[in-house]
């Protein structure tokens, strides 16, 4: 698995990335939904390097053995946890949480891996629910 900067665009972008491949699909209503929520400009990037960073993620997952991305599409805690360890600043979490959610939602129901994302970066980054809601 590739490593990003701390706090970079592209380690920001790929917790996204990861939202929209937890359910373990690709689906064009997704990819739609973070073009019309500007996700792209958002987190600083254009929108081919946020396509490139989905790119490089399923190219990553693809190639670590020790990935349990079979069939489940979960990646595993100590994965998830290096993950979302790379966005540290608050307000860059809270951004990208909420456009989590949204692409979650684009589809009307949040599957197991999906909720396991979210519910892994809400505790790891300890986002209260209600700043959430508000925002």
């Amino acid at each position: 698995m590739r490593s990003y900067p701390r706090n970079s665009p592209h380690a920001a972008a790929r917790i996204v990335a990861l939202s929209l491949l937890a359910d373990g699909n690709l689906c064009k209503s997704e990819l739609e939904a973070l073009e019309r929520l500007g996700a792209h400009a958002k987190l600083g990037l254009s929108l081919a390097e946020l396509h490139t960073v989905v790119h490089d993620l399923c190219q990553d997952l693809l190639a670590a053995s020790d990935l349990a991305w079979a069939g489940s599409s979960h990646v595993d805690p100590r994965t998830l946890a290096g993950l979302l360890a790379e966005v540290q600043d608050p307000h860059l979490q809270l951004k990208v949480m909420q456009l989590c959610i949204a692409v979650v939602e684009t589809d009307e129901h949040v599957a197991e891996g999906e909720s396991a994302v979210l519910a892994a970066a809400l505790t790891q980054w300890g986002l209260p629910q209600p700043a959430l809601q508000h925002a």
